[in-house]
């Protein structure tokens, strides 16, 4: 792998994952198909390393996630590490475990805002997406959270299943009194490719998602605030990798292995560094990980001479890999790909009803369970 730059700019956010056990089993999990366990978990003495280096290295936000970060129960410690070494930090939650006294212990630590997630607006629709009971839990962590007046996030993945009650997820944001709701549409690689035929959406769901979006914000403009995370199956244009492979943020798994991009898991050739074996200034700056797919030197027609080169990177190094198993093509996503035939083969074996889908593939380790 070639085209390395000289100089890597200084990362400014740790995806720090402490943990991949999870109450939830959804079949979109950003978790990879092989989970860390518990017993080869970082420390909270290791992680107060990871964040000094971090801040060392001028990472200034970190995003406290899993799995579950609750179900760690040196979190608090783990949070106080990161407020010593002047990271900002934010919880990741499911909510599953999120009572006034966690929060308020998390808070004394050093959480500085907490997102939530929540998979549907009803909780019968909600409960089937996470594989389980969880809605009530929900539904009590955001008044927690909105009582302790820290600052909150909804986040929200969006596929087939719930994209038709996006009007209805709004409202709930609302509700809740979330001052943020992410609408992150489906990203298909690790448990969300496996279930891509019960997850990809219509092009129709699409374009009422977006006119739905827009005529929220119409309606309020003063919040929550709205962001919508672009799908990229139909459109032809690839997403930036991250603002490009090894530019902005670190992820630190469980078991310590650092990554350019929380899905770069599933990289079988990647060699992927760990931050027990090295510091994060030689895992950011020197490791091969990192600077395999950095700038554009690596590049092969028909990116590399792109006149978006500069501008998507190629697309996603994870979707290639997941989809071509080369990390080095260009994003099946691209409508300029060799490989985009993949992904138009996809959007017109979805389909445009409901019926017949394929049930659903739970995130859970060591053996499967379906749901129509």
């Amino acid at each position: 792998m070639t085209g390395v730059p000289a100089v890597a700019e200084a990362p400014w956010a740790l995806l720090a994952e402490v943990t991949h056990a999870c109450p939830l089993h959804c079949p979109y999990c950003s978790n990879p198909l092989e989970l860390v366990r518990r017993s080869g978990e970082l420390s909270a003495d290791e992680w107060a390393r990871v964040f000094a280096e971090a801040a060392d290295l001028g990472v200034v936000q970190a995003h406290v996630s899993g799995g579950e970060p609750l179900l760690r129960p040196d979190l608090e410690r783990i949070v106080s590490a990161a407020a010593r070494a002047g990271v900002y930090t934010q919880l990741v939650t499911s909510g599953v475990g999120l009572t006034a006294g966690r929060l308020g212990a998390l808070l004394d630590a050093g959480i500085e805002s907490v997102q939530l997630s929540v998979q549907d607006a009803r909780a019968a629709d909600s409960d089937l997406i996470a594989g389980t009971a969880a809605f009530a839990a929900k539904e009590r962590a955001a008044e927690v959270i909105r009582a302790a007046g820290v600052p909150f996030g909804l986040n929200v993945v969006l596929h087939r299943r719930n994209l038709g009650h996006l009007a209805a997820i709004l409202d709930l944001g609302r509700a809740w009194g979330a001052g943020r709701v992410e609408l992150a549409n489906t990203q298909f690689y690790g448990w969300a490719l496996r279930n891509r035929a019960a997850l990809l959406p219509t092009r129709d769901q699409l374009d009422e998602a977006r006119r739905t979006v827009a005529a929220h914000r119409e309606r309020h403009p003063s919040g929550p605030e709205l962001v919508w995370v672009a799908p990229d199956y139909h459109d032809g244009v690839p997403k930036p990798c991250m603002g490009g492979w090894g530019a902005r943020s670190i992820t630190v798994g469980p078991d310590g292995t650092a990554l350019p991009c929380p899905a770069a898991y599933a990289i079988a050739d990647l060699d992927a560094p760990n931050v027990r074996a090295h510091d994060l200034g030689w895992i950011w700056r020197e490791s091969p990980a990192f600077n395999a797919y950095r700038g554009t030197g690596w590049m092969k027609d028909p990116c590399r001479t792109c006149s978006r080169r500069e501008a998507d990177f190629g697309g996603c190094r994870c979707q290639a890999y997941a989809l071509t198993g080369d990390a080095g093509r260009t994003d099946p996503a691209c409508s300029l790909s060799p490989d985009h035939g993949l992904v138009l083969a996809a959007v017109a074996a979805s389909g445009d009803g409901e019926t017949g889908l394929p049930g659903l593939v739970y995130r859970r380790p060591g053996r499967r369970r379906t749901a129509s």
